[in-house]
């Protein structure tokens, strides 16, 4: 399964992104952002679920992700 990065500014928002994400029944986990992605605070949120969801969801909490790629 494809996994996805999220990355922000800081390790506080990368947490609560995780959380609205959690809440939503989607799986995530904080991890520190690969150097091919590295921006913001070095911290990140890594999911499975199809990118554009999470996008969709987060933005709609007002949280803005950096940046979004693919680990390496």
């Amino acid at each position: 399964m494809e996994r996805y990065i999220f990355a922000f500014p800081s390790v506080t928002i990368a947490i609560k992104a995780q959380a609205v994400l959690r809440r939503k029944g989607i799986s995530a986990d904080v991890i520190r952002t690969p150097k091919s992605l590295a921006v913001g605070c070095g911290y990140s949120v890594s999911s499975a679920a199809d990118p554009g969801v999470i996008s969709e969801l987060l933005e709609a909490e007002g949280i803005t992700p950096r940046a979004i790629g693919k680990p390496r």
